[in-house]
């Protein structure tokens, strides 16, 4: 077997488990937090929850929420002034994708200077960052677990791919109880971002049989319990979609991405789309695209996908992603890229944007512009 790596952060998991923060704070040598979410979060009392938390234990923090759903350059640059400036010394994130990315960046420039745009690509992070614990309030991003930082670049509009290994959080706690109080619209979002994580890194270039294990797993729990999840809010399914996240987290960290990431980190940086809502619209043409390539492994999906094996790994991957299809088009999601793109002739230059990606290195059949632009028209 070829050499590999599995890189994690510490994690505590459990239903209450929030309550910790301020003890895995001073583990880490903390006396002044700094603290990173959003005005989503704020309204929802998560935030107020962790300050008093914080505050209960003697800890000094500084609130940075200047947080977009796809967190932007400036907003990086501004919460690094603010780390500084206060002399913080750990970082805590609470939420989504975003503000944990957002911390994330924050963290980078806070070590190692510069613009965030510095740092885009593989391995260019240089020094040690600030301690970082993550408290994910969702099912899906995997940025909790992973070494991927992804910040949008507006001037030229699209989504930045940070990857290091010096991303990987110090600490994720990750409590499931949050996820009651989600929207039944973010519930779908998260779980099919956390399901087009699993599917992309198990057939990714550098897969290994460690992050494999973790993506299957992945699969199986998202299928099993996203529907009660979504219509019952069951904290029994709820928290099976939480390891699920946690699952895909370290598949994908490990083992990278493919097409599908790239395309929907260009749609990101270009319409500012939510992350999540994307992936029922590409990954089923994502996954035909590289069948071709993986079609053993493509086969072991569509059998999970289908609840069963019915013929060769051809037959079942094709039957899998229909079925898949018909799953997404359930859920009352859009499923379609015309129902979230004002134009098919924006197309091209959404492929364009997605060539370079970080993501599309590790994608298990070459994908160059063309190719992504057929995967797009056939998701139009």
């Amino acid at each position: 077997m070829k050499v590999t790596k599995f890189a994690v952060p510490e994690i505590i998991f459990g239903r209450g488990a929030l309550v910790h923060v301020a003890h895995c704070a001073r583990g880490l040598g903390a006396n002044r937090v700094l603290l990173v979410s959003d005005p989503g979060l704020e309204s929802s009392g998560w935030v107020d929850r962790v300050k008093d938390i914080l505050y209960d234990d003697g800890l000094e923090w500084i609130y940075f929420g200047d947080v977009n759903s796809n967190p932007r350059d400036k907003q990086i640059h501004d919460g690094a002034n603010l780390y500084l400036e206060a002399k913080a010394d750990v970082i805590i994130a609470v939420g989504g994708g975003s503000p944990i990315d957002a911390a994330k960046g924050i963290a980078i420039l806070a070590g190692n200077g510069g613009s965030i745009a510095d740092y885009e690509g593989a391995n260019r992070v240089d020094k040690p960052l600030p301690p970082m614990i993550c408290l994910p309030t969702t099912a899906g991003s995997g940025s909790d677990i992973s070494q991927f930082c992804i910040v949008t670049d507006v001037p030229r509009q699209l989504k930045m791919s940070i990857i290091s290994r010096s991303l990987v959080p110090n600490i994720s706690i990750i409590d499931p109880m949050i996820l009651l109080t989600k929207s039944q619209e973010l519930i779908i979002a998260s779980a099919v971002d956390a399901l087009a994580h699993a599917v992309e890194s198990y057939v990714s270039r550098i897969a290994s049989p460690f992050t494999e294990l973790q993506a299957l797993r992945a699969i199986d729990l998202i299928m099993h319990n996203m529907e009660a999840a979504v219509q019952e809010k069951s904290i029994d399914a709820l928290e099976q979609l939480s390891i699920a996240s946690t699952a895909a987290g370290m598949s994908f960290s490990n083992a990278g991405l493919g097409a599908g990431h790239a395309l929907a980190h260009s749609l990101g940086g270009m319409f500012d789309v939510l992350h999540g809502l994307v992936h029922p619209i590409l990954l089923p043409a994502v996954m035909r695209f590289n069948s071709p390539a993986c079609t053993e492994k493509m086969g072991t999906i569509g059998a999970m996908i289908l609840g069963r094996t019915e013929g060769s790994a051809a037959y079942n991957a094709q039957a899998g992603i229909e079925k898949l299809q018909e799953f997404f088009s359930g859920l009352g999601v859009p499923v379609r890229l015309r129902d979230i793109l004002p134009d098919r002739e924006l197309l091209p230059k959404l492929a364009k944007a997605a060539v370079g990606d970080a993501c599309n290195v590790t994608n298990p059949r070459p994908a160059d512009v063309e190719s992504l632009l057929g995967i797009c028209e056939e998701a139009w």
